[in-house]
């Protein structure tokens, strides 16, 4: 299948759509204050997860093809969009342009190739895709498997001892979503194996088995790769690396990224810490291992505006939670207004360090 530019993107090329008048008026002034403001200019490296072709009440969080477009129409016209691994090399010199901002998507789902790619194409803008390997070609994450099987399930009601879940109600679809979320803040931090079998029981309880998962494969890779999307490694099964041991963590890390280098035969050079929360998710030595399998730069999921002097091992990363593109830029600029102004405060000796 080719990668056409979507119904929705073609139509919003050639100016704002009359229910976007307020974005249309907010955008000069976001412009204007970002000259005003951004003296000391630092990174903001943005993260998302997928783009849905249309609203899924169990993923309330995941943004449409048209709330995507629309907010990539505001960044590209009132930010400087650059690929990752160059902001980074730039942020190190001191060489960031005002209102630098790079674009990353975590986990490798298919619809960052079917949705996403022809949106970024259509607006010119570069993206990294952190891939989770061992999740291609049909595997499911954990969180999604949990939401498949309570979405698929015909039962009313259940309990899952092995989530210390009391019993829950599904017998609608804002139940079934309730349900599907509080068990996933149940199951997070588990033990890796434990996580396994607890979504195992939770299936075999709700007699609900996944079929083919909504991750990439091999050529979805390869094709979001030649599309122009660079592609990051993101670990092998998405552990939380503070819970594994030393071995453990380090092949997480260096597996994955060999695998991606088998697959584009070429080199892989940034990474992303899964659920990425500094020292609580991973700490100094799951960075060490980072930098020991070849990488070149790492992101975390601290939420600040990256800035020079710090470690490109720990760059931060967060999402500006908005689906109106004008909202959406001006909580961002909020974010760098306020991370700005730490960084004027902060006593020089501390400017080095990692947020």
């Amino acid at each position: 299948m080719q990668l056409g530019v979507p119904t929705i993107v073609r139509n919003s090329l050639g100016g704002p759509r009359p229910t976007d008048r307020l974005g249309a008026l907010a955008e000069p002034v976001l412009r204007s204050l970002l000259r005003a403001v951004d003296r000391r200019p630092g990174l903001s490296i943005l993260l998302f997860h997928r783009v849905l072709a249309e609203r899924d009440p169990f993923r309330p969080g995941d943004l449409t093809a048209s709330e995507f477009d629309g907010i990539l129409g505001v960044l590209a016209r009132s930010f400087a969009v650059l690929p990752l691994e160059e902001a980074v090399e730039r942020l190190e010199k001191n060489a960031l342009p005002r209102g630098a901002l790079s674009i990353t998507f975590d986990d490798g789902y298919r619809d960052n190739l079917d949705v996403a790619a022809p949106i970024l194409a259509a607006h010119g803008v570069p993206a990294t895709v952190f891939v989770s390997t061992g999740f291609l070609d049909g595997g499911w994450m954990f969180n999604d498997r949990v939401i498949e099987a309570c979405k698929a399930t015909r039962c009313t009601s259940a309990s899952f001892p092995s989530l210390r879940a009391e019993p829950l109600d599904l017998a609608t679809v804002e139940a079934k979503v309730a349900a599907a979320h509080a068990i996933l803040d149940n199951a997070k931090y588990l033990e890796f194996d434990a996580r396994l079998a607890a979504v195992a029981d939770l299936e075999d309880r709700l007699d609900a088995r996944p079929g083919r998962g909504p991750m990439l494969d091999e050529e979805g890779v390869r094709r979001l790769r030649a599309s122009g999307v660079s592609i990051g490694a993101h670990t092998v099964d998405h552990p939380i690396l503070a819970n594994l041991d030393d071995s453990a963590a380090r092949a997480q890390i260096h597996q994955s990224r060999e695998r991606l280098i088998d697959i584009l035969r070429e080199p892989v050079t940034q990474f992303a810490y899964p659920n990425g929360q500094p020292g609580r998710d991973y700490g100094g030595t799951h960075v060490a291992m980072v930098k020991e399998a070849g990488f070149l730069c790492a992101v975390s999921t601290a939420p600040c505006t990256a800035r020079p002097g710090m470690d490109r091992y720990e760059l931060p990363r967060f999402t500006p939670w908005d689906k109106a593109g004008w909202r959406f830029a001006a909580r961002l600029m909020a974010m760098r207004i306020r991370d700005r102004n730490e960084a004027v405060a902060r006593p020089p000796a501390e400017t080095s360090q990692p947020h």
